[in-house]
């Protein structure tokens, strides 16, 4: 089924055979359908391959957005099938069940629910996209916590003392509980079902809470009872194959969930003792929602030719600044799918490895036996390589192997900890790599935010932000007067928020002959930025400005993403 939708979007000219092989390349490497891969990579629209698949199979098909199922026809399929097959039943009539499926003729499907139903099976055709959203509302309203919850009573647990030693053997026990497995997987999946970037689970001195980060932002979800702090913790320990007896230290591991076909989630684990217990932090890490195509990430158009003129020169340095989870790996990985040809020997030294890429040689970090980024790096030196991507530029070693590599014919790719482009060059300066080392070295250095996208189904024109709060934010009288604010309303798509997914917002600053110049005389950072603006560098509060005019955004992302640029 996957080669034949491909080759028959083809054949009806809405897919050309370039992207066609792209998206073959994608669906294999995260382990997904080609059809859902093509939306996804917003090649085809979602009812033209669903209109497509209906035409070859003579099958209707069904826009399940517009369609409201009966909950008792959903009890009829338990989640974890609809999930399997990325299937949803939509309707009965007597003896026969219409399902909703992306493959008309996925007969393994059909066969499990004839078998588990008792009913003859009639199939409509949709876009996995739509079953897959489908399956997250139907199905989440029966993920019930509080369902969860009362299996759990003021008996079964031991409240083990954070002064005490602790009873290995008692806290395993207590950690697979029924009760205590079942919260802790509802707590994983329910934060892939919301779309979460990340979970943090918090003690307090008289309070336990579950919060989830989404679009950038922390929402709390639960408060779990306090007895509960050790057993939960301890659950998440044996799933991430860390050590439940030692309280004391900071550790590491990471979870690997397969959820439904072909769908796997990697969560880092991080746990860190505080005042009143071990706080734990899940990173979660969707190998399906990763986006290589960097013309989707948020560059506007100048950016992303300045981009990758950088990265295709034949040396030199790219570095990617932010802070923690503005989205700099996925930029970087974006950029390393574009250099990532036959000819190239590509290798990257990551803290951890967060996605395999296919035709990359990719290594992890591990510290505790030296092998950290200088001594990959050294490596990689003597590995005849092409292209270097470092994780993170932390110290002098690092940074001064990088910086010879990258004058010696090689092309690196990294990241730094910075608040915008141009005080990299000076952050790199206080490293105590010399002047005429940078200057001649960098190429470009992108700094890059993530800024709330606004709900599609949701968003309306907003009368309280008028012209003079504009022109504060940072646009000009002219282009105050010719903008519409926009707002979201809040609706069951964005969970009331008003926002769904994010978008990146950057600032690129390409290095010239002239700002070379100013590095070597010892510029400072605002002199080099004055200068970068000149040259045609859109900041950062420009960029996301950028983004408010086109209605992507609020005025509220833009202050939150951005400060002003003060020159």
């Amino acid at each position: 089924m996957n080669d034949r939708i491909g080759e028959l979007l083809v054949q009806k000219n809405l897919l050309s055979e370039d992207d066609l092989r792209k998206a073959k390349a994608e669906a294999a490497s995260t382990g997904t359908r080609l059809g859902y891969q093509i939306t996804k990579l917003g090649m085809v629209e979602e009812t033209e391959v669903a209109d497509a698949i209906s035409s070859q199979y003579g099958v209707p098909t069904i826009s399940l957005d517009d369609f409201e199922v009966d909950p008792e026809v959903i009890r009829l399929i338990p989640e974890d099938v609809a999930q399997k097959h990325t299937i949803l039943p939509v309707n009965r009539a007597g003896s026969t069940l219409i399902m909703a499926t992306a493959d008309p003729s996925d007969i393994f499907a059909i066969d499990d629910v004839k078998f588990l139903t008792s009913y003859n099976v009639e199939v409509v055709v949709a876009s996995e996209e739509a079953i897959r959203r489908a399956i997250e509302r139907y199905y989440e309203q029966g993920s019930d916590l509080d369902e969860v919850m009362a299996g759990f009573t003021d008996d079964g647990f031991e409240v083990v003392s954070d002064d005490d030693d602790v009873d290995v053997s008692e806290l395993g026990k207590a950690a697979e509980d029924a009760p205590v497995v079942k919260l802790v997987n509802l707590i994983l999946t329910d934060a892939v079902k919301k779309i979460a970037s990340d979970i943090h689970i918090e003690p307090y001195e008289r309070d336990f809470r579950v919060r989830y980060r989404i679009d950038g932002l922390l929402y709390e979800v639960m408060r779990p009872p306090r007895k509960l702090k050790n057993p939960l913790t301890s659950r998440i320990k044996i799933m991430a194959d860390l050590d439940i007896a030692e309280r004391r230290l900071p550790q590491d591991g990471r979870i690997k969930l397969k959820m439904g076909r072909n769908r796997e989630m990697d969560y880092r684990v991080s746990v860190l003792p505080t005042l009143f217990g071990e706080k734990i932090v899940l990173r979660l890490l969707d190998k399906s929602n990763l986006q290589l195509d960097m013309t989707k990430l948020g560059f506007e158009q100048p950016q992303l030719d300045d981009f990758k003129d950088s990265i295709h020169q034949p040396f030199g340095m790219v570095l990617v600044t932010g802070p923690t989870g503005s989205g700099k790996t996925t930029t970087l990985y974006s950029a390393l799918s574009e250099l990532n040809k036959t000819s190239e020997n590509l290798s990257t030294a990551e803290d951890p490895v967060e996605f395999n890429l296919a035709g990359i040689n990719q290594v992890n970090m591990k510290d505790d036996i030296g092998l950290n980024f200088a001594a990959a790096l050294r490596s990689f030196l003597r590995q005849d390589p092409d292209i270097i991507m470092v994780g993170e530029i932390r110290d002098f070693e690092t940074a001064e192997i990088a910086i010879k590599a990258s004058l010696t014919g090689h092309m690196v790719l990294s990241t730094l900890h910075t608040n915008d482009a141009p005080s990299t060059i000076n952050r790199l300066l206080n490293m105590g790599i010399e002047p005429f080392l940078v200057a001649s070295s960098v190429n470009c250095v992108v700094a890059q935010r993530l800024a709330r996208r606004l709900c599609p189904d949701c968003t309306v024109e907003d009368p309280d932000v008028d012209a003079e709060e504009l022109v504060r934010a940072g646009l000009t009288e002219e282009e105050a007067k010719g903008c519409q604010p926009m707002k979201g309303a809040g609706c069951g798509n964005c969970s009331e928020t008003g926002y769904k997914g994010r978008i990146a917002v950057y600032e690129v600053m390409q290095m010239n002959e002239t700002l070379r110049e100013f590095v070597l005389n010892g510029a400072s950072s605002a002199e080099i930025k004055r200068e970068a603006i000149r040259g045609g560098m859109a900041t950062l509060r420009r960029s996301a400005l950028n983004k408010l005019l086109e209605g992507t955004t609020t005025v509220a992302e833009v202050y939150r993403v951005s400060s002003a640029d003060n020159l």
